[in-house]
């Protein structure tokens, strides 16, 4: 799925983004990849903070949103911004560490108007990290302030 650059996809700039790549998209399904650095937003000795997990996961939702405006040029849709709105039965095993490689899978479990609902995981290698059920709300505004 490099057909795009990640920044075209998503609202959210530099060093505010928590995904590397989406490398699979489907109508219902997100997976994103994203490598955790030392220089993280959301690191404190070595480990990320919950909240860069959540982010993570609500990035990833955007990138689904993100990527189905950019390959439907005819609609021409903007990346519009979303907010989250809910996260229920919120798991987080363990923290994840500087240098893991997360690959954060959501599912669309309902499109309502301008709310999406989802199921969330996060894995590195095959150990599920976090997961939970989210939902986000996208508004009229777009990622360049129209």
């Amino acid at each position: 799925m490099a057909d795009y650059n990640i920044e075209d996809i998503l609202p959210q700039r530099r060093p505010y983004i928590m995904v590397d790549e989406l490398v699979f998209y489907d109508d219902v399904t997100a997976i994103t990849i994203f490598e955790i650095r030392e220089n993280n937003l959301f690191c404190n000795n070595g480990l990320m903070e919950e909240s860069g997990l959540i982010e993570n996961i609500a990035q990833t939702c955007a990138s689904h949103t993100g990527y189905r405006a950019k390959k439907q040029p005819d609609k021409n849709e903007e990346i519009k911004i979303g907010y989250l709105g809910m996260i229920k039965s919120m798991k987080i095993m363990r923290k994840a560490r500087v240098g893991e490689r997360l690959t954060t899978t959501i599912e669309i479990k309902a499109e309502i108007f301008s709310t999406t609902l989802v199921n969330a995981n996060v894995k590195t290698n095959d150990e599920t990290i976090a997961e939970c059920e989210m939902k986000i709300f996208l508004t009229d505004k777009t990622a360049d302030g129209k």
